[in-house]
């Protein structure tokens, strides 16, 4: 294997900070094979997706409509994400006070709140049952959501890009 180096002659500062930045991002060999940002974005929905299909399919009380190869699952997905962006953090604002008061014990709160609008959104293709089995779901949740972005998400968006020039 040969490495081939480039010489670029300008007089612009710009232009070669650009190339030194691509350099040194390259150069220890962890290329990132997706680069678009879009294109993670689809791939983490499409794998939390995956994580509510198979909570839906362990807990009883809590349901996902599985017509139509999964649109609910992403679209609840979606509807969470954007939830979890926008509404979240003034949910973590109002109830400081009670999960200071138990010692952090009850922060799923927010995540109970954040799938009790999905599931207002989604109607009757996505619904929870109870509110200590959805404390329990929302646990299980982002306990799976850390394992999908840990074991499949991450490996896939920053494999190492195998074609050399």
């Amino acid at each position: 294997m040969t490495k081939k180096k480039i010489i670029i002659d300008s007089s612009d500062a710009a232009e070669i900070k650009k190339v030194e930045r691509v350099k040194k991002n390259t150069s220890n060999g962890n290329q990132k094979l997706i680069n678009n940002g879009l294109f993670e974005w689809i791939i983490y929905m499409i794998g939390y997706a995956l994580v509510l299909l198979v909570v839906s399919k362990l807990f009883k009380s809590f349901y996902i409509n599985t017509s139509y190869f999964g649109v609910y699952a992403l679209l609840a997905s979606i509807i969470i994400y954007a939830l979890n962006e926008t509404i979240k953090p003034f949910i973590n604002y109002i109830t400081l006070p009670v999960t200071i008061l138990s010692y952090g014990l009850l922060y799923p709160l927010t995540n109970v709140i954040i799938l009790y609008l999905t599931s207002f959104f989604l109607g009757k293709n996505f619904m929870i049952k109870g509110i200590i089995p959805a404390f329990i779901i929302a646990i299980f949740i982002s306990l799976l959501n850390i394992l999908m972005e840990g074991l499949v998400i991450k490996p896939i968006i920053n494999r190492k890009n195998d074609k050399h020039v």
